[in-house]
């Protein structure tokens, strides 16, 4: 990854930068992570807190307990509600980014899947679906659906 690395809340009043590489970085499929990403799975990366700065806005946060047993603080913008990290207070020195903030997502390289215990099964799936480059005609597949035909 390309250092330093910026990154910012979808409103844009909260951005940050990473001025050092990452500890590591993973795809969690935990039940919290689902409801976080709205999907299988989120992507964290293990940062050292001495290498994160937010720039500008501020955030909010909130407190969970963990399907570990530990509490998470989760920090958001308060405007758009986007995460940007997690923290445990049991380890002050370290962040978990969500990296889905970087300006550069290209640079994610997750190393693991944890918590796989809770990985959805329709995940494996997802390699035969069709793919589209943007957005497909959504007039179009109603119009298929209510034909009772396949949308794609």
């Amino acid at each position: 990854m390309k250092l330093p690395a910026s990154g910012s809340c979808q409103c844009g009043n909260v951005n940050y930068e990473v001025t050092s590489e990452p500890l590591v970085t993973v795809a969690c499929h935990c039940r919290d992570c689902q409801k976080l990403s709205t999907s299988a799975f989120s992507v964290s990366m293990i940062l050292n807190r001495s290498g994160f700065k937010i720039l500008s806005g501020e955030l909010k946060s909130w407190e969970r307990p963990t399907e570990a047993g530990g509490v998470a603080v989760c920090w958001f913008c308060p405007d758009c509600g986007n995460r940007i990290f997690h923290e445990n207070p049991e380890m002050p020195d370290v962040i978990r980014l969500k990296p889905g903030t970087l300006e550069d997502t290209s640079v994610l390289e997750p190393q693991a899947h944890v918590w796989t215990c809770r990985e959805q099964q329709w995940l494996n799936r997802f390699a035969t679906l069709p793919k589209f480059e943007q957005q497909p005609d959504v007039a179009a597949a109603m119009v298929a659906i209510a034909k009772g035909e396949p949308p794609f």
